[in-house]
């Protein structure tokens, strides 16, 4: 077989891992591929006066290009200069498969080391971003040993050539060709078409997060008074931006709800059955007020708590004109993806203010907080009433439903305790002698409203 055979391999081997990367990388955190991802990474830490450079040689001053970001410039050329190099690295393993199995290995293993590197420093410490760059390493690794299969079994049979018959080498040969180049045209292909498939993945949830951000929502922003500030200095303040907001969910992956797809229907033991669509939720009452959330893990002064300025349709009204039956106590709460919670009917009726939320802190729901609609139930922690992305309230008893976590042993009712923290000084802090200002903010997130709390009852914890 012809030497080009081993880059050609390589090249094909290549082509399928970077498309499982892709394909993961749209579907889990909505970043562009993977080489994109290494673009802007190298764009932003290249040197100012090596950018001006770049700007002032690449841009089109008749466009006003000259005024656009730096990087915005560079990157697409780093990009390219990465999709080379990543090429020329893919030619160079498949050559080195004509030397042993292991020599390729160590360069891919090389290679997919210094990429997840990069997407962490680019993107934060998380599993999920690492996930993409690491499946898509171990594809490269699988499909490179297995197109070189056949290349390796032909030259292993090569050396006691001359003592068997020509015609079987020949048949040998022809065959050992085709199976090479069937597997190299199959992956090839899959290759492609998973690269193709993972921009509709990204498509969609890219559509989902602009539809988001161009929805006009009767709804604004609130500033806390500044009669809830305590003064001190380190302290955090009263409202949690959306962006700092802790987020706590199960689903491996952010469904991403397109408006015009989705549905909430209200059921179970009710005199009628309720359907909305998401025009006809906003279109109704919205109401809005401070109302902290904790999640049940939250250790001892951790930061999963935060408060916001929640808007919303009250559950209570939803609930009254579906008609509750006797004999009702829970509401069971199911999401896009079917995560389920049960949650006291008391607490959806009563007076403290539970909300099918569509806003935070005078936005758009963002899609990690549960775009488009999502339950807020002041008081309960989030496993037995916080259910994001929900689609259906099914009205029912403790009795025959059972939610996710209350499967796991997690408490039914899920009340929130009053809990505070001492956030001036900071754990480990050194202190000179004299006089120190402490300074806390304590959390209640049960109360639902400023008229419900004072700067000494409500906050971030």
């Amino acid at each position: 077989m012809q030497r080009a055979a081993w880059p050609v391999a390589g090249l094909v081997a290549g082509v399928a891992g970077i498309a499982v990367a892709h394909a993961l990388t749209m579907r889990l955190t909505l970043r562009p591929n993977p080489f994109v991802s290494a673009g802007e990474f190298a764009a932003d830490r290249t040197p100012g006066w090596l950018q001006d450079t770049v700007v002032n040689l690449l841009g089109n001053r008749d466009t006003g290009a000259s005024e656009v970001a730096a990087t915005e410039v560079i990157q697409p050329w780093l990009t390219i200069i990465f999709f080379a190099l990543f090429a020329g690295i893919c030619v160079t393993a498949g050559a080195l498969g004509r030397r042993g199995w292991w020599q390729p290995v160590v360069l891919q293993v090389a290679v997919g080391t210094v990429g997840v590197l990069a997407m962490l420093g680019n993107y934060g410490m998380s599993v999920v971003t690492a996930v993409p760059v690491v499946a898509g390493a171990a594809t490269w690794i699988v499909v490179l040993s297995f197109v070189l299969g056949p290349l390796q079994r032909h030259l292993a049979a090569r050396e006691p050539m001359e003592k068997q018959d020509p015609e079987q080498v020949a048949a040998r040969t022809r065959l050992r060709r085709r199976d090479f180049v069937a597997r190299t045209a199959v992956l090839g292909l899959g290759g492609t078409w998973l690269w193709l498939r993972g921009g509709q993945f990204g498509r969609r949830l890219r559509h989902v997060d602009e539809t988001r951000r161009l929805l006009n929502l009767p709804i604004k922003a609130k500033t806390p008074p500044a009669a809830w500030r305590v003064g001190v200095p380190g302290v955090g303040p009263w409202r949690t931006p959306n962006e700092d907001f802790f987020v706590q969910h199960t689903a491996l992956v952010e469904p991403a709800v397109e408006l015009t797809e989705w549905r909430l229907r209200i059921h179970g033991m009710v005199e009628r059955e309720v359907e909305l669509t998401y025009q006809q939720l906003i279109e109704r009452e919205i109401v809005s007020s401070w109302t902290t959330l904790a999640s049940v893990l939250n250790p001892v002064g951790g930061n999963q708590i935060g408060t916001a300025w929640w808007s919303g349709v009250p559950v209570a009204a939803l609930l009254k004109e579906a008609g509750v039956l006797p004999g009702a106590d829970a509401v069971l709460q199911t999401s896009v993806e079917n995560w389920t919670c049960v949650t006291p009917l008391a607490a959806m009726t009563d007076s403290r203010g539970a909300m099918l939320a569509v806003g935070m802190n005078g936005e758009p729901l963002p899609i990690e907080h549960g775009y488009p609609v999502r339950t807020i139930v002041p008081g309960l922690f989030g496993h037995v009433s916080a259910c994001k992305w929900l689609t259906s309230l099914e009205v029912t008893t403790f009795e025959l439903a059972e939610g996710e976590a209350t499967r796991r042993g997690f408490a039914e009712l899920g009340p929130v305790k009053t809990g505070s923290r001492i956030e001036v000084p900071t754990a480990g802090q050194s202190l000179d002698a004299g006089v120190v200002q402490l300074g806390e903010l304590h959390g209640h997130p049960a109360a639902e409203s400023p008229r419900c709390r004072s700067p000494s009852t409500a906050g971030r914890g």
